[in-house]
């Protein structure tokens, strides 16, 4: 779960891994994968950190290496 700020600067606390995609149009843009569409304040670099901080942390980050290592 990763904590961003809405344009009104209210938090709120998404789960990062029903994100599709990101954009920066120029306001940043979310795309889940339900097809939901969120704007935020946070700058892209930003979320992309946080996400990465957050595979980090359950791991997932090294699961998806190993899966890489093994498939080449």
């Amino acid at each position: 779960m990763i904590q961003l700020s809405r344009l009104n600067g209210e938090a709120f606390i998404l789960n990062a891994l029903l994100i599709e995609q990101i954009q920066s149009l120029p306001d940043t843009t979310i795309t889940l994968l339900n097809g939901k569409k969120l704007v935020v304040k946070n700058p892209e670099k930003e979320i992309v950190q946080l996400i990465t901080a957050y595979y980090q942390t359950i791991g997932l980050q090294k699961i998806q290496m190993e899966a890489g290592e093994k498939s080449e």
